[in-house]
This record gives structure tokens, C-alpha cells and sequence, in this order.
């Protein structure tokens, strides 16, 4: 499957904004972006015009990049918000919350997307007692995510549990670092959801 294989600064140099894509990294002196808070290239520190599109643009591009996501997955996702009762955005911020690996990178048993993605891809998580390794499986209201018996000897699952308290777990969800468990209470209302995205210039880039 297609992915990016970049550099993830470079990602967050772009967007003018720590997207918090390598984990304890971005919090430490040796973060790129607090060297270089300009987006990367040549022209890099020159003045772009900030036209409506462009704005709406690197707004979309922001919320990919923060849930990992590639365009075409994305632009269905937005579909399949639309054809909701509910506000297209909002909708949209709850189908990538809902994704298996945000929420092992929530609950803290990641420290990162990427590190979830991997973790759910090698087939560490189970829901409700079924092993699910696809990342872009999506939990519902009630579901039990927990870390596979054979895997929670592994070093990052035993970090998580000595790490355990060290980042806030949203309310919809509730982390049992004892057991490496994750209890969905449910789906995230937009006031719970703190990506720093404006979802309604996602929507206008869309609806063009």
C-alpha cells in the first residue's frame, strides 16, 4: 500500500506547526522545527500569498498529515461525511478519531501514529476479543481494544505501562494501562477533539 516515506519535519515545517508526528521528539530541543520554523525549500522563507484556496488547502493537507492519512482515503471519508444528517466537518473529525490506531496513539500506548499504525499493522490489537490488524479499522461506541496476551512483554507495551498517566486520554475513552485495555465509552464530539484543524475550510476546498 502506498504510503509516505519522507521526512515527517519536514511535514510539520510545511504547515508552520508542530504536528506532533515523531512522539517524544517534538518536544525536545532536537525538533527541527524549533531550529527551522519555516516551511522546507529553497523558498522556504519567503512570503506566500495567503489566498482563500491556499488556505483551504493547507488546512486539508494538516488534517491528513496529523492522522496519516493519503488523499484518496481522505476524499472518501469526506464523501461518506457528507452523506451524513449531521455537520460535515465535525463528521469528518469523528471518522479519523475513530480510526484503530488514533486511538491506541490516544490512549496512550503509542507514542505516535506512525508507532500505532505499526503496532496495530503487526497484529498486536485485538476488538473485542478478534485480532484486527488493519489501522484504518474504525472502533464503535463500546468496543474493547486490548493488547494481544503474547505481545504486552514486548519494550512498547511495557513503556506504555511505565509511562502510564504521562499524557491525557480523551473522555470518550478509557485507558486500563494494567490490563493494556481500551474501553470506547463512544464517538467523539467536536469540543472533545483538540486537533488544532478548521474542518469547515476542509469542507469549502471540497465543495468547490
Amino acid at each position: 500500500m502506498a504510503r509516505y516515506t519522507g521526512a515527517d519535519c519536514r511535514r510539520c515545517r510545511r504547515e508552520k506547526m508542530k504536528l506532533f508526528l515523531k512522539g517524544s521528539k517534538c518536544d525536545g530541543p532536537k525538533c527541527p522545527f524549533e531550529s527551522r520554523p519555516f516551511p522546507p525549500g529553497q523558498h522556504g522563507r519567503g512570503r506566500t500569498k495567503e489566498t482563500e484556496y491556499l488556505l483551504q488547502l493547507r488546512e486539508k493537507q494538516k488534517a491528513r498529515r496529523v492522522y496519516g492519512v493519503l488523499e484518496k482515503q481522505f476524499r472518501g471519508y469526506y464523501e461518506e461525511a457528507v452523506s451524513k444528517e449531521a455537520k460535515t466537518g465535525e463528521v469528518l473529525l469523528q471518522i479519523l478519531e475513530s480510526r484503530l490506531d488514533n486511538v491506541v496513539y490516544r490512549a496512550g500506548y503509542a507514542s505516535s501514529r506512525d508507532m500505532a499504525r505499526q503496532l496495530v499493522k503487526h497484529g498486536h490489537f485485538t476488538v473485542n476479543g478478534k485480532k484486527v490488524d488493519i489501522p484504518s479499522y474504525r472502533v464503535k461506541e463500546h468496543d474493547i481494544v486490548e493488547v494481544r496476551g503474547k505481545s504486552k512483554e514486548l519494550t512498547p507495551f511495557l513503556v506504555a505501562q511505565a509511562q502510564a498517566g504521562s499524557r491525557s486520554v480523551p473522555a470518550w475513552l478509557e485507558a486500563i494501562p494494567s490490563q493494556m485495555k481500551i474501553l470506547v465509552h463512544s464517538l467523539p464530539a467536536r469540543q472533545v477533539i483538540d486537533t488544532q484543524v478548521q474542518e469547515q475550510l476542509i469542507v469549502e476546498l471540497y465543495s468547490k
